[in-house]
């Protein structure tokens, strides 16, 4: 099959979020079963478009609707095939000739354009795609400008797959934006409108041939709760599916690992997560024979970030000097200051690193004992795999993907789990890890245990094509 993926975001071109670890990964995985893979996203002016060669491979113009201005726009393609698919990148002078992805106040306009401009060209391939694969928010109306836009009547008979990797942002806008689309016949509207706004979204769910979300149980949890979506949700369940995110197991493989200040395999491991923890505790004036805590992501609100700080607080002051706790991440402003402001108080066990450090974060997977993960929404997740992969033990909220890959030690699982987004139950989920941690044998049989479990893209990418070949 000729699979086409359409996103905002592809590791290691540009990243916000787990999104980008999906798309740089899934299209890999299926190329590697016998498929033609790529992947189209904005041309976005970052250190990997500077440090990479990129050839042009088209020219083109997307108009946005009926408003008198034409966007040119170059299709470039990634001229490195290390990524192990085609990346193709759409340039858009006065759109996407920036460093950030998102949080620009005409991103409604750069995203509708970005679908615009990669449908054309689409629609001028030689052989057609047999599926396109639309992921999230900015790449939603795709389905709608397939099957509903005449300018794109080429393309409708093509299957369209939307993924939801997180269903609380959904791009809506006024309908006295409309403009902005492409021309069609009015009495389509209510396929792209839900509760008065054009929602990207809601057209996808209506419009693509099979909607899709990153994990079995998130697919469960956003049919109740999808700010305003549940109840199409719940309507179009007969063609909606949730398939469990994997992570790329040669990029996260503790046995290669560059990053690593030492590598180890599963017959090694003590060993090796041994030396990677006594470097994090002389880098950060930790204690490396205690256990060590850390949690590694966006401190917001949505990570359950936000509880953290009380949480430490309680333990540090209830147990003083037992425990060490190492935070990466960068958010929200106010819960970066929490944080800061408690390492005087226990220095020595807590220390806080606010920022992005890809290498730091495998070296912190490597040499921790347990990862931190209270979220309040959970699509997938991604760390609690990375976690396991590296023989540490994660703590999480059971919700979303976080609830279909943890099994508690108490229910004869391998990790810790509690219900509640609240800084007692995280307080209350350190205290029984503490427990386990000094259940020395158990807690080494558990390591070697957690980094066997297959979370690999092979299991992922065969059930995408299974649900592919399921829509010819």
């Amino acid at each position: 099959m000729k699979i086409v993926h359409i996103s905002a975001e592809c590791y290691p071109a540009a990243k916000a979020g787990g999104l980008a670890d999906v798309a740089g990964s899934l299209p890999k995985y299926q190329k590697l079963l016998k498929h033609s893979t790529m992947v189209i996203m904005p041309h976005y002016y970052t250190n990997f478009r500077s440090k990479n060669e990129f050839k042009s491979v088209f020219e083109g113009i997307a108009r946005l609707g009926s408003v008198d201005y034409d966007y040119h726009y170059q299709i470039f393609k990634l001229q490195n095939t290390e990524l192990g698919f085609d990346l193709y990148s759409i340039d858009i002078p006065g759109l996407f000739d920036r460093e950030n992805i998102y949080s620009y106040k005409d991103d409604t306009e750069r995203f509708i354009t970005f679908q615009i401009a990669a449908l054309n060209w689409i629609k001028t391939f030689k052989k057609l795609p047999d599926i396109v694969h639309c992921h999230d928010q900015q790449t939603g109306l795709i389905p709608f400008f397939m099957t509903k836009v005449e300018a794109y009547d080429k393309l409708k008979e093509i299957p369209t797959v939307f993924t939801i990797h997180n269903g609380e942002y959904q791009g809506q806008f006024t309908f006295d934006r409309q403009y902005l689309l492409p021309g069609f016949n009015s009495y389509f509207s209510g396929q792209i409108e839900w509760h008065g706004f054009i929602n990207p979204v809601a057209a996808a769910i209506k419009n693509a041939w099979s909607v899709t979300t990153v994990s079995p149980n998130y697919m469960d949890e956003i049919g109740f709760s999808m700010a305003g979506l549940e109840k199409l949700l719940q309507y179009e369940k007969g063609k909606s599916k949730g398939i469990l995110n994997g992570i790329d197991t040669e990029v996260w493989d503790p046995s290669t690992d560059g990053m690593l200040q030492k590598t180890f395999s599963i017959s090694t491991v003590e060993a090796g997560k041994k030396y990677n923890k006594k470097w994090l505790c002389k880098e950060f004036n930790l204690d490396p024979a205690k256990p060590l805590f850390t949690f590694i992501g966006r401190l917001v609100k949505e990570k359950g970030a936000d509880l953290l700080p009380e949480a430490i607080y309680n333990m540090m002051s209830k147990y003083p000097g037992e425990q060490n706790v190492l935070i990466l991440g960068s958010g929200d402003a106010p819960v970066q200051q929490a944080l800061w402001d408690l390492e005087p108080q226990f220095k020595g066990n807590y220390c806080s690193y606010i920022g992005y450090n890809e290498k730091l974060s495998h070296i912190i997977y490597a040499g921790a004992d347990f990862l931190l993960m209270p979220s309040r929404v959970e699509p997938c997740g991604l760390n609690q795999l990375y976690a396991l992969r590296y023989g540490t033990v994660p703590i999480v909220r059971r919700t979303g993907g976080l609830t279909d890959t943890v099994t508690d030690i108490g229910d004869g699982g391998f990790g810790i789990c509690h219900d509640q987004a609240s800084a007692w139950d995280i307080t209350h989920s350190i205290e029984r890890a503490k427990s386990f941690f000094n259940k020395k044998k158990a807690f080494k049989e558990n390591r070697k245990l957690i980094m066997q479990i297959d979370h690999s893209w092979n299991r992922a990418a065969e059930e995408y094509i299974n649900l592919y070949k399921s829509l010819k």
